[in-house]
């Protein structure tokens, strides 16, 4: 017999807690109904997928089926995703209750709809920086000391 095809993981895991909590704080977010997604640009490398399932979301059986349909989702959303963007990102999506109660297509959708957009907005609203800037701070004014005002005539 022959062995079963695998599916090839294009996408490495989160498991440092540390990295969980940066994408907490600095991270951007999107929520809905299904999930909170966190997800912030990386230099390069594969895309990252964290999963976080709180104990509101139900027992065991229910928690671990809302990381399986989770990261389903997010194994087909990825070719979108490189589709649109050159970008590589950290994603941590959280459960919330109505997750374990919905399929894995519906969280795709809901990848797409609102997901996508954010990572592609963020494509183009991040500025390009100039290498030729000049440096911000006060101009100063010709014959105008440092800490010294003109005196009025």
């Amino acid at each position: 017999m022959s062995e079963p095809k695998r599916f090839k993981k294009r996408y490495a895991v989160i498991k440092n807690n540390r990295d969980f909590s940066f994408l907490f704080k600095k991270g951007e977010s999107v929520v809905n109904y299904a999930f909170v997604c966190y997800f912030k640009p990386r230099r390069a490398g594969k895309n990252r997928l964290g999963l976080v399932t709180g104990k509101k979301i139900g027992n065991a059986v229910k928690r671990n089926r809302s990381r399986r349909i989770i990261r389903e989702a997010f194994r087909l959303f990825e070719p979108i995703l490189k589709e649109k963007t050159d970008r590589r990102f950290d994603f941590v999506f959280v459960a919330r209750a109505k997750t374990p109660s919905l399929k894995s297509g519906q969280i795709l959708r809901l990848m797409k709809k609102s997901v996508l957009p954010k990572l592609t907005d963020s494509e183009a609203a991040e500025p390009r920086r100039k290498e030729t800037q000049k440096p911000r701070g006060k101009q100063s004014v010709p014959g105008e000391k440092m800490g010294v005002k003109p005196h009025k005539q």
